[in-house]
């Protein structure tokens, strides 16, 4: 696992976490679709992305780390390509774009292995950290969306 930190601001007091493809399906949608509730649930539940609600736009740091043990929380997620984007949710695929690596993209690429991971999650004021491990689940039951 690559280890990593970063910076990213938000409009959408959103972290998200997605393999491209993944995800891919919502390309040709609206480019705030996951702003329905309803469909957010039902992209978190299927583990085709994670999105963390952070109670503000601003300024975070994101630390990807090797382990955590002591979390607030952990969601599944699908890697099916491995192309993991993490950072702000309003890069969400969807509009007809997707995170490009462009200088306007308020986030970064991870490699992982090809499969399913379970993605721990942290925050310590605006800090967020994350572990991602290898899982044998790809799905979550949520009720409702998760805040930091």
């Amino acid at each position: 696992m690559q280890t990593a930190k970063f910076s990213f601001s938000t409009d959408t007091a959103t972290l998200a976490v997605f393999d491209l493809e993944a995800i891919k399906h919502r390309i040709n949608d609206s480019p705030d679709w996951w702003s329905i509730p309803e469909d957010e649930l039902d992209e978190i539940n299927q583990g085709n992305i994670i999105f963390l609600g952070l109670g503000s736009d601003g300024a975070y740091s994101v630390d990807i780390l090797d382990s955590m043990s002591d979390c607030d929380g952990s969601l599944y997620m699908k890697a099916p390509s491995g192309h993991i984007y993490v950072g702000a949710g309003e890069d969400t695929t969807g509009g007809d774009l997707e995170p490009d690596g462009s200088e306007y993209m308020s986030g970064i690429y991870l490699k992982l292995e090809i499969g399913n991971y379970l993605v721990r999650f942290k925050r310590e004021d605006n800090v967020i950290k994350l572990s991602f491990s290898l899982a044998d689940r790809d799905f979550n039951k949520l009720d409702s969306p998760i805040s930091l």
